[in-house]
Formats: structure tokens, C-alpha cells, sequence
């Protein structure tokens, strides 16, 4: 029986998965015409699933001796010599299982200075090889400095030659990252990437894009077919919502239902189930998951992560674009117009991470705060977060590695301590809007929800008061979500003391105004 797969590259006998080779419909016509080329996206992204079936069907057609191989043994290299030695050797197992014996390279390989073995050794190949040479290497990001700058070197020269014929036909490259930034700066730190390149003879960079709604639905119609047990189409709507279409949080939900949570497979499965999976992952944290948590205090990341928390406007610094495409190519934030949390499940997880620590300092019980109705008494809520700022806030944002965005962290813990376990919290924020929007959705008893919506301003020293424009844009905000009445939060960095009022929006909608 076929799985959902979360692990490593997917395979077709084992795994529901969709077809690769039109998920990069430019690759073959770009290989056909000789080029060198960029495959780039985020990790468990399906790059390498995509890249080996390319080169297999490439192979079982009879016109080109393609070869799929992974650079990141080599990345332990400490010199230009020894990892033109790994990169070889890796070449030649990969081409002994994956072409015929008269297209493989020579044995041995022939001698040559260092920094120039590569070039050689590929040249003595294709000289040999009766067909065209196509050559995929994988994960060529994770060579560093010098050598990765030698490898794409060698490859130029090659391409550039007046015996062009002499060198493989086409090349792609592939990692995480775009090779406008595989150069290492120059007398910098050589893990820091700069913009120029020596591989510059590139037709084009293709990013792998993340599933569409409609492959959403038919990777999950794949398990349909194969056990009866139908997706319906809100829970369908809810992982694409949820994950965006980002193919391992795809998988890793529906594997949640499946093989996790064991939705019995004459049922439906229900947005009910997908929102319990989605809670579910996010509270796991799986290895794909942590590995974009551990980023979060690289300085290249939180240069971008942390003015979207505190809603303030990016910095003209030069270094900024630099450090926006590090972080989109590693899949944080996505592509569209605004600067964004690439999705619902890393905005909770980025959220959760960085407010742990405040969290653990939180002493109430959930309970308190629940009416015997059922409601979430969401007053009371706001009066004591009001004397917990007083006793403990200053403190806990003082701790905080996200400074500029201390006060919303803050408070943001409060509302997961409360909320945890109950209900659900949607969180909407991107650089430049000035503001965070929260949603907090509590299940009642008769199946609704109670909804209460919270925007979170900073009064920063020297600028405007954001009251005006607060209630103007939870205006917009209310009117959006079909509410009549919501929560301001403004942390008032001038010295006035903390207060909890009621006003009016400029619609005529009621408003709670917290200014701490």
C-alpha cells in the first residue's frame, strides 16, 4: 500500500506522489538546446525527486548518458584538491548505476593540477561518452568559498572553450539557492553570499514552485483511488490554506490524518480532521519544521523576520535585498507582493517559538477564563494580561531576542497560554503594514465559534500617535471578517499608565482600546 511520504526522495512503487517532470516544464526544452542551467527552491521541496526522474527518462529515451548526482559529501572538503577528488569519485559511482559502461568516464581519471581536475575530467568524459553528457549536480550549495567558486569556474571555462563539443552538453545545478549568490564575498566572511557570480554563462534560474489547489486535490485523490477513503473538499481547502501548497507540509498533513490520527478509512476525511492535523504538526515540530526554526537567529533572517512582528517599514540598507532572497529561497517567506510568512503553520510555529520563553513565566489556568456557557470570557482575558504587564512585561520583552518586536511577542504568549488547548489563533502580519492582526476562534457547544479580532500597534517615540490609524485599519479588518465589534492593542512606549476603555471606530463599530 502506498504513503504519504515526509521522508527523503519520493518513490513512485512506494509513494503517492504527482509527476515530476512537469513540475519543471522548461528543463527538458533548456537541456535539449545545450544549456547550463539553475534548479532552485526551499528544502523537501521535491527538487531531487524532480531531477532524478529527468535524468532517468532522459536516459530511457537513448539520445543523452544523463547523471544525477548529490555534491554534499564533498561539502567536509577542506581544499580545492580534495573536493575535486570527492566530486570525481561521486561522479563515477553515480554514472557505474546509471548509464551504460561505454558512456561512463574514464578510469582513472585524468591527472591534473588542482583547481583544474574537474575541467579535465569532465572534458576526458565527454570526449569519450558517444552521447550527449547531461549532468545534474545536487545540492551544490552546500560547497562553500574557494570551492564552490573553483567548481563554478571550471564549469564555465568549459562552457566557454572553443571546443564546446569537448565538455558535457548541458548542466544544472541545484540547491536552495539561486547562483547569483554562490560567489562568497570577497575578504568577508565566506559563508556570507554575494550577488555576482562566476558561473554567469546561466540561461535561466527555474524555481521548483510549491502545488497549486487543483494538485493538492489530486495527490490526495491518489489515496481516494487506492483505499475509498475520500478528502472532501473543505479538507482540501484547509491544507492548501493551511500549508500553501509547500509539498512536505502537503504530505506531512495527510500522513497526520492517515497513519497518525487514524481516521478510519470509511469515513471522510473532514476540515475538522485537517484543522486537528494541522495543530497536531505544529505542536510536533517535525525535522523539516526545526530545521526553519533554527534559522530564526541567523542575522540574515531576523533582519527580515522581525519587522514583520513589529510591523514597521524595511531598511534602506543595501544588504537587505541580499538577506530577502536568503530568506525566500530558504522557503520562510513566500513570493507575492508583500514581505510574508510563506504560510499559516510557519507563522504559528515562528510565532510559538519566540514567545516559549514567556509562555513558561505565564501562571493562570485556561479554565478561568471560560463562562459556564462555554464562551471565552475575552474581558477578562484583557484585564488580567493587564496586570501581568504590569508585574512581569518590561521584564519579559527586555528578554527578548526580537527586540523591535518584544511588546507583540509578549502579549502574544498571554493569548496562546489562554487560548491553548481550546480554541485557535490566526495571525495575519507582513513588513511595512504597521500592524499585527490576530483572530481568535473559540468552539462553542452548539458547533459555532465565538470570534474575537485584536490588531496590535506600537507607539514607537517621535511618530504619530497610531490610535487614529489603529482603529482605521481594525475598521477594515472587522469589516473584512463580517465583525462588529474588536480589540485595539497599543504598546505606548511614552510614560502613561496602562488603561483598558471602550471607544468607537470610525464606522461606528465598538471598540476595546488597550494602551499599555
Amino acid at each position: 500500500m502506498k504513503y504519504f511520504n515526509t521522508t527523503g526522495r519520493c518513490r513512485e512503487e512506494l509513494h503517492y506522489m504527482l509527476p515530476p517532470e512537469p513540475r519543471l516544464p522548461e528543463a527538458r526544452k533548456y537541456i535539449e538546446r545545450g544549456f547550463y542551467f539553475v534548479v532552485h527552491a526551499p528544502r523537501q521541496s521535491g527538487k531531487t525527486t524532480v531531477l532524478e526522474t529527468l535524468a532517468r527518462n532522459l536516459n530511457a529515451e537513448g539520445k543523452y548518458a544523463a547523471v544525477w548526482f548529490s555534491c554534499e559529501q564533498a561539502r567536509i572538503a577542506q581544499t580545492v584538491e580534495a573536493a575535486e577528488s570527492q566530486l570525481l569519485e561521486l561522479l563515477a559511482k553515480a554514472a557505474e548505476r546509471q548509464i551504460a559502461p561505454e558512456c561512463r568516464p574514464p578510469c582513472p581519471w585524468p591527472d591534473a593540477r588542482p583547481g583544474n581536475r574537474l575541467y579535465e575530467g569532465l572534458r576526458a568524459w565527454a570526449i569519450r561518452c558517444p552521447l550527449p553528457l547531461v549532468l545534474f549536480f545536487d545540492e551544490v550549495d552546500s560547497l562553500q568559498g574557494d570551492i564552490l567558486i573553483s567548481v563554478l569556474s571550471q564549469l564555465r571555462n568549459g562552457y566557454q572553450s572553443e571546443e564546446r563539443e569537448e565538455f558535457p552538453y548541458s548542466v544544472i545545478l541545484c540547491g536552495m539557492r539561486d547562483v547569483r549568490d554562490y560567489k562568497a564575498v570577497s575578504g568577508g566572511d565566506p559563508n556570507r553570499l554575494g550577488t555576482s557570480s562566476p558561473f554567469n554563462i546561466k540561461v535561466a534560474s527555474l524555481r521548483l514552485a510549491d502545488f497549486t489547489h487543483a494538485q493538492v486535490a489530486e495527490l490526495y485523490e491518489q489515496h481516494t483511488e487506492a483505499t475509498g477513503q475520500k478528502f472532501s473538499p473543505e479538507a482540501v481547502q484547509r491544507a492548501f490554506e493551511a500549508s500553501q501548497g509547500q509539498p512536505w507540509l502537503v504530505n506531512a498533513l495527510a500522513c497526520e490524518v492517515v497513519d497518525e490520527m487514524r481516521v478510519p478509512v470509511s469515513e471522510p476525511v473532514t476540515d475538522e480532521h485537517m484543522d486537528e492535523a494541522v495543530e497536531r504538526l505544529i505542536v510536533a515540530r517535525a525535522t523539516h519544521l526545526d530545521s526553519l526554526v533554527t534559522r530564526l537567529h541567523e542575522p540574515r533572517v531576523k533582519r527580515i523576520i522581525e519587522p514583520m512582528l513589529a510591523g514597521t517599514e524595511t531598511t534602506a540598507d543595501p544588504a537587505y535585498d541580499e538577506d530577502l532572497s536568503y530568506v525566500r529561497d530558504l522557503g520562510l517567506i513566500g513570493s507575492g507582493r508583500y514581505i510574508q510568512i510563506a504560510n499559516p503553520i510557519y507563522q504559528e510555529v515562528i510565532a510559538r517559538v519566540l514567545t516559549g520563553h514567556v509562555e513558561s513565566n505565564i501562571n493562570v489556568d485556561p479554565r478561568s477564563f471560560i463562562t459556564p456557557q462555554g464562551h471565552l470570557n475575552f474581558h477578562k482575558l484583557l484585564e488580567e494580561f493587564l496586570g501581568f504587564w504590569r508585574l512581569n512585561g518590561e521584564i519579559l520583552a527586555r528578554q527578548q531576542t526580537y527586540s523591535e518586536a518584544a511588546c507583540q511577542l509578549v502579549f502574544m504568549g498571554w493569548l496562546h497560554r489562554v487560548v491553548n488547548g481550546g480554541g485557535l489563533i490566526d495571525r495575519e502580519y507582513a513588513v511595512g503594514q504597521g500592524r499585527i492582526d490576530l483572530l481568535v476562534r473559540w468552539p462553542l457547544p452548539d458547533r459555532a465559534e465565538q470570534w474575537e479580532a485584536i490588531e496590535l500597534k506600537v507607539h514607537r517615540p517621535g511618530r504619530p500617535d497610531p490610535l487614529p490609524q489603529g482603529l482605521a485599519q481594525l475598521d477594515g479588518y472587522l469589516d473584512r471578517l463580517g465583525l462588529s465589534q474588536g480589540t485595539l492593542v497599543v504598546f505606548d512606549q511614552r510614560c502613561e499608565p496602562p488603561s483598558l476603555t471602550e471607544t468607537s471606530s470610525p464606522s461606528g463599530r465598538t471598540i476595546t482600546l488597550l494602551r499599555i
